[in-house]
C-alpha cells in the first residue's frame, strides 16, 4: 500500500473518528446474513412471464407475507395481498372500482399501509438502515422511517403515528405510498439477480426485458448463445445479423427488428418479393391463437427465405479463411448437386425439398448477388445506428461475461467443452492452442475486441463471435454442428440431429463437476455449477438437479416454444443464507388472472443444498471486498492517526 494512496484515502476519512466509525460499520455488516440471490435463465423474449417471476421473487414475496400474516389472514387474503405487492397500480385501480364508498376505500388504504409497513419491517430485517433507506420511495422516506421504527409500547406517540397515516390518505397520497412500498418489498426480497443467458430470440419482447434489467438494482448477466448473436450483429458481423433476422422471421417476431429497434427491413422485403415465392417450409411459427393475415404471412415467408440464403452465403468466406474452425462440412451451398437437387454431407447423400436457390449461381454458389450485398450492408448500417439497440448492447457488455464465479459457484450458460474422457477440449486460435477456462477467457477477449471495433466486419474477433454461436468448441453452442440447412431442406430427420458435447452427459457425475470447479479455482466440495441453455424435460422425468446437487440446470422452458417438450414454464433458483432452493414454474396465464384470482404460476420448491451454518456476508464476494476496505482503513489508522 503506497503512501500516496493512503494520502488520497485520508481526504475522505479526515479524522480518526471517521475511520473508526467506518471500520465498525463494515465489520458489523460482515456479520449480517447474506442476501438472497435469484437466478433466472433462457428468458427468450418472454417479458410477461419474466416480469411476473421478477415481481414475485420466484415466490419469495408470498413466503414473506405468509411468515408475517399466516395467523391473521386466510390463504385467499394472502393471495390478494400478494397480488397487490406484485402489481400495485393495477390492483389499486381494481379495488377502487369495487369499493362501495370513499370511507370504505380510505379504511382499506389504512389497513394496507399498516400491512405494507409490517411486511417491509420483516423483509428488511437483515439489512442495514442505510441499505433500506436506499430502497424506499424517495418522496416518502421520512414518513416510512417514522412508521417503521415506531414502538408499540410508545403510547405517547400513538396519535402522532395515526395522524401521519390519516394525513397521507386525506392528502390523496395513499395509492402512491402503497405503490412505492410494493416496489420496495420486491426489491428487498431479492438482493441480487443473476441472468444465466439467453434474453433474446423466440419470444416477442426482449427489448422490454432489457429495459427492465437496466433499471434493476443489482444484477449480472452470463451471455447465452442468442445474446452473443445479437452482440455480434451490432459488433459488425453480417452473418450474425442475418441469423437474428432469420430467427425473428421464423418465430414471427420481425416487429422486434422494425418497431422495437427501428431497423428498416424495406430493402430486404423488396429483394424477397423479387426472388422468392410462397414456401411452406419457411412459414412463420404461429405464437398466438390469432392467425396471421395471408398477405403478411407471405411477406414474412419470402423475407425468411431471402435472409436464410444470404446467411448460408455469408458463412462460407469465414469457414474458408479460418481453417482451424474445422467447419468445411458446413460449406453447404458448395455441396449441393443443383441439377439433381441433392446434397452430400458427412458422407451421406440426401434429396432436397422446398429449396429456394433462385439467387444461387451453381458455378459460384456462395457469391452474394450485388443486390444481396447491398441489402445486408444497409441492414448493418441501420442496426448500428439504432440508439435503443446500442443502449441495450452496451448494457449487455457492461454487465455480462461468458462465465462468473460468484459466492463460490460457477455460473455459465452453456458448457465447458470436454471430450468423452472428461478432458478439456483444445482449440487452436491464430496459431495458439487453448482449452478449459483459458479457452473461455480467450473467447471473451475476442468478443470484447470485436465490440470495441464495430467498423470491422471480417477480422478474427468478429469471426469468433459467430463461431461462439455455431462452432463445435464453443462453450455457448455445445454441439458438434448446427444443422440449420438440413432442417429446412432435408426430410430425413436423422440429418437434423445435432450431437451434443460430452459435457452434457458427463455433468451427471460428481467427480466431473468437481473437476470443472477446480478448473475455475473454486472449492469442489462446497461449490455448484449453474447452467442454462438446455431445456430440462421434466415431463419425461429429467431432473434439473444433477451430480448430487453439484450441477443445477435452470432452463425449464420460459420460451413457449419449449413448453410442450419440458412440461413446465421454467426453473429459477434462490440462494439465501440458509441454502439453495429450486423453483419450478407453471405456465404464466396472465396478469389479470393474478389480479382477480390471486393465481400464482409456481409449483414445487426443491431444496438443493442446506447450509450447515447460516451464510453471512463475510462468506461472499461482497464480504471479500468489504474486508479489503477494512484492511485499507486499518492501514490508514496506522499510517495517519496512530503514533
Amino acid at each position: 500500500m503506497t503512501s500516496r494512496y493512503l494520502d488520497l484515502l485520508s481526504d475522505k476519512f479526515d479524522s480518526e473518528e471517521k475511520v473508526v466509525t467506518e471500520i465498525i460499520n463494515l465489520e458489523s455488516i460482515l456479520d449480517l446474513p447474506k442476501g438472497t440471490e435469484h437466478f433466472v435463465s433462457d428468458l427468450h423474449g418472454e417479458f410477461q412471464a419474466f416480469q411476473h417471476v421478477l415481481r414475485n421473487g420466484s415466490g419469495n414475496v408470498r413466503v414473506k407475507i405468509h411468515d408475517v400474516f399466516k395467523h391473521r389472514m386466510t390463504e385467499n387474503e394472502i393471495s390478494d395481498f400478494a397480488a397487490l405487492v406484485y402489481y400495485p397500480e393495477e390492483k389499486l385501480k381494481l379495488v377502487k372500482d369495487q369499493m362501495a364508498s370513499k370511507q370504505a376505500l380510505n379504511e382499506w388504504h389504512r389497513t394496507k399501509i399498516h400491512h405494507m409497513i409490517e411486511l417491509i419491517s420483516y423483509a428488511s430485517s437483515k439489512y442495514t438502515r442505510s441499505k433500506l433507506r436506499k430502497a424506499l420511495p424517495k418522496q416518502f422516506v421520512y414518513i416510512i422511517e417514522e412508521l417503521l421504527y415506531k414502538s408499540d409500547e410508545d403510547t405517547n406517540k400513538k396519535s402522532y403515528y395515526e395522524t401521519i397515516v390519516d394525513k397521507i390518505i386525506a392528502l390523496g397520497q395513499a395509492e402512491k405510498l402503497i405503490t412505492g412500498l410494493s416496489y420496495t418489498t420486491q426489491r428487498l426480497v431479492v438482493d441480487h439477480l443473476h441472468v444465466v443467458g439467453d434474453i433474446y430470440d423466440r419470444g416477442p419482447e426482449p427489448d422490454k426485458i432489457m429495459d427492465t434489467l437496466i433499471d434493476y438494482h443489482s444484477l449480472d448477466i452470463q451471455w447465452g448463445n442468442h445474446d452473443v448473436l445479437w452482440i455480434g450483429a451490432y459488433a459488425g458481423s453480417k452473418v450474425c445479423l442475418a441469423n437474428i433476422i432469420r430467427i425473428c422471421a421464423r418465430y414471427d417476431n420481425l416487429d422486434i427488428i422494425e418497431d422495437a429497434y427501428g431497423i428498416n427491413l424495406r430493402p430486404l422485403l423488396n429483394l424477397a418479393e423479387k426472388y422468392y415465392d410462397d414456401n411452406p417450409q419457411f412459414h412463420p411459427k404461429q405464437h398466438s391463437d390469432i392467425a396471421l393475415p395471408e398477405q403478411e404471412k407471405l411477406q414474412i415467408t419470402k423475407i425468411h427465405q431471402a435472409i436464410a440464403m444470404i446467411q448460408f452465403k455469408l458463412e462460407a468466406p469465414i469457414i474458408k479463411r479460418r481453417p482451424y474452425f474445422d467447419m468445411d462440412e458446413r460449406l453447404v451451398l458448395e455441396k449441393v448437386d443443383y441439377d439433381n437437387q441433392k446434397i452430400t454431407v458427412y458422407g451421406k447423400t440426401y434429396s432436397l425439398q422446398h429449396t429456394c436457390f433462385s439467387t444461387v449461381d451453381p458455378d459460384d454458389p456462395t457469391r452474394l448477388l450485388e443486390e444481396e450485398a447491398e441489402v445486408i450492408d444497409k441492414l448493418l448500417l441501420s442496426l448500428q445506428q439504432s440508439e435503443k439497440l446500442k443502449r441495450h448492447m452496451n448494457f449487455l457488455m457492461k454487465k455480462g461475461n461468458l462465465y462468473l464465479k460468484y459466492n463460490g459457484n460457477l455460473l455459465i450458460h452453456g458448457c465447458i467443452p470436454v471430450d468423452e474422457n472428461g478432458d478439456m477440449e483444445a482449440m487452436e486460435i491464430d496459431g495458439s492452442v487453448y482449452k478449459g477456462r483459458e479457452l473461455l477467457d480467450k473467447f471473451e477477449y475476442y468478443l470484447r475486441k470485436s465490440f470495441s471495433n464495430i467498423e470491422q466486419t471480417d477480422d478474427l474477433a468478429t469471426d469468433l463471435v459467430w463461431y461462439l454461436w455455431t462452432g463445435k468448441y464453443s462453450s455457448l453452442f455445445g454441439k458438434r454442428a448446427m444443422t440449420t440447412f438440413e432442417r429446412y431442406f432435408i426430410a430425413d430427420k436423422s440429418s437434423h440431429k445435432e450431437e451434443k458435447n460430452p459435457y452434457y452427459h458427463l455433468r451427471e457425475d460428481v467427480e466431473m463437476c468437481q473437476k470443472m470447479l477446480e478448473e475455475f479455482d473454486l472449492d469442489p466440495v462446497s461449490g455448484h455449477i449453474i447452467n442454462g441453455h438446455t431445456p430440462i424435460k421434466e415431463r419425461d422425468g429429467e431432473n434439473p438437479i444433477k451430480a448430487n446437487g453439484k450441477m443445477i440446470v435452470i432452463d425449464g422452458g420460459f420460451s413457449k416454444a419449449y413448453q410442450k417438450t419440458t412440461g413446465i414454464a421454467g426453473y429459477t433458483l434462490l440462494f439465501n443464507s440458509y441454502g439453495m432452493q429450486l423453483v419450478a414454474h407453471q405456465h404464466f396465464n396472465s396478469k389479470e388472472n393474478v389480479l382477480k384470482h390471486g393465481a400464482d404460476a409456481l409449483s414445487v420448491r426443491r431444496v438443493v443444498d442446506e447450509e450447515v451454518e447460516r451464510k453471512k456476508i463475510k462468506d461472499t464476494n461482497i464480504g471479500i471486498r468489504l474486508q479489503e476496505e477494512i484492511d485499507m482503513l486499518q492501514k490508514l489508522m496506522s499510517y495517519r492517526y496512530i503514533r
